[in-house]
């Protein structure tokens, strides 16, 4: 993106964030070091806690500075906006504490717990529409009929101020050495804000936005000069899918912001956890964009010079809807390189099975799924923990210098989203088949002392494990014992230690899974 320019014209925000009213409402957040992430990163790393917010998100600040300024007889009809998400709360709550009536138009798909919440402070939520457009589109309607003040959740001068309340309370905590500021880009008001307060006050520090790469509005728009509009954006971020910046926000953006780092979802979900890890707050996918950035941009410039002064990143938001919960967790190992996927072909043979968890040794294994379906080969998903992302490829090597095929598909949103989850269903193969759950302790070498309790006249016709990072993973296990060898079947049983519950009756396998 190259250097921020600057013609003066930004200017006359600087007046205009010193002069909000937003401390009727909103308290100084902390800013706080982050030390495991400090250590992991080799850099002073500060996080300002807009996830502290009565709402649980910098948005507050905004809608309150625009509403608190609106004059008497506007207050007294009252006001709308279009929100999915954090916006319709700051405006509910800002009109809660200003006496005035409240509409928050929003999309009849709007998860019910924030339906809830914008309605538990007072606004009249009305659901209409598939989409953010269509709601804005009807409260545009509803605006000229009721006389209505519509509050834009970023192209507004007011609120652009009041979110840059937020640079000014970075500043005045931390008065010395800066490198940078990380701040999550949506519509543009937050970096906007920030950045025309940082720019005026010490331009020596960078203002670095960041977005996700399925919705980089502002990216493609600074970067061709005029504003872009996307045909679609990635929902995992909804507080930042934005397909149209502000006329504003683009124009300060382009003049003030010195670079935009773009992430995938797999780095936000790393970036949720690590913040987790250091505050124990789970913050929403928008709300840890900047800690995503912030640690790709150290990174790039790992042992370089130029970075030796502290940084920032704004957790700009933690509404995180409970559901999306699993998936963070899934991804997060990926998003920070520590598991590495595979699909491995192994020789239907006695022993191979056995003999490829010889190659995985000491490596921690994430994931495992295999179900039988041809009588050469054995096809396995598997996953590895790794260290460094090169080490993938390493692995790989490994299993292919051994003789077994090998794709790697650490990088694959198919195998990641979808194929992980498949174990195979019904197999003509799997005669003789019964079924058993185990229980696991989760420590390197578990996997292996299972194999070598089981006789070699044995075969393994299913198995799928998954770690969810408790004491004890979760295995299902399908073997094809001949008839007459059950009391060699019950001293396996005994003889390897684990926990078990036979399932060969269970009607969903009957269904879905047995031969």
């Amino acid at each position: 993106m190259g250097h921020a320019r600057h013609d003066g014209s930004e200017n006359n925000y600087l007046n205009r964030i010193l002069t909000t009213v937003v401390y009727d409402v909103v308290e100084e957040t902390p800013l706080d070091e982050a030390p495991l992430l400090s250590e992991r990163m080799g850099h002073r790393v500060l996080l300002k806690r807009e996830d502290l917010q009565p709402v649980f998100s910098f948005k507050i600040r905004g809608a309150y500075n625009k509403m608190a300024r609106l004059p008497v007889a506007a207050l007294r009809h009252g006001v709308i906006a279009s929100s999915a998400g954090n916006h319709a709360q700051g405006v509910a709550l800002s009109a809660q504490r200003l006496g005035c009536r409240a509409v928050i138009v929003m999309p009849d798909t709007t998860p019910k717990v924030k339906v809830d919440a914008v309605s538990r402070r007072g606004a009249e939520v009305v659901l209409h529409g598939e989409t953010y457009t269509e709601a804005h589109a009807h409260a545009l309607q509803l605006l000229g009929r009721d006389r209505l003040t519509f509050i834009h959740p970023f192209d507004d001068p007011d609120v652009i101020a009041g979110q840059g309340t937020v640079g000014l309370e970075i500043l005045r905590q931390h008065p010395r050495a800066l490198h940078a500021v990380f701040v999550p880009i949506g519509g543009g008001g937050l970096i906007s804000g920030i950045a025309s307060y940082v720019k005026a006050v010490r331009p020596d520090i960078k203002v670095i936005g960041v977005q996700t790469e399925d919705s980089d509005a502002m990216a493609q728009s600074v970067s061709a000069g005029r504003s872009v509009t996307l045909h679609s954006v990635g929902l995992f971020s909804d507080g930042t899918a934005v397909k149209t910046v502000g006329e504003e926000t683009f124009r300060l953006t382009r003049a003030l912001v010195d670079e935009i780092v773009l992430v995938n979802n797999d780095a936000l979900c790393a970036a949720i956890k690590d913040v987790f890890s250091d505050t124990r707050t789970i913050l929403e996918p928008a709300g840890a964009l900047s800690v995503a950035g912030m640690k790709q941009y150290l990174d790039r410039h790992a042992g370089g010079k130029e970075v030796s002064n502290p940084v920032v990143a704004v957790c700009s938001g933690a509404n995180m809807n409970f559901d999306r919960l699993r998936f963070v967790a899934e991804r997060a190992e990926i998003g920070e390189q520590r598991e590495a996927v595979f699909a491995v072909a192994i020789p239907e043979h006695r022993g191979s099975f056995r003999r490829f968890c010889e190659l995985v040794g000491d490596r921690n294994v994430t994931e495992f799924n295999y179900r039988i379906n041809s009588s050469d080969l054995a096809y396995v998903f598997v996953g590895v923990q790794i260290s460094r992302r090169a080490e993938a490829a390493d692995i790989a090597q490994r299993f292919q210098a051994a003789g077994f095929d090998t794709v790697d598909l650490t990088d694959d949103e198919l195998a990641k989203l979808h194929l992980r989850h498949l174990v195979g269903g019904h197999s003509p193969l799997a005669v003789q088949e019964r079924l058993y759950r185990f229980e696991f302790p989760e420590r390197p070498g578990a996997l292996l002392r299972f194999l070598s309790a089981m006789r070699p006249e044995w075969n393994i016709s299913l198995f799928h494990y998954r770690n969810h990072g408790a004491d004890f993973g979760r295995v299902l296990v399908g073997i094809q014992v001949p008839r007459g060898d059950d009391a060699r079947l019950g001293e396996f049983l005994q003889t390897v230690g684990y926990p078990y519950h036979e399932e060969t009756d269970h009607p969903g396998y009957r269904m879905f899974l047995a031969p």
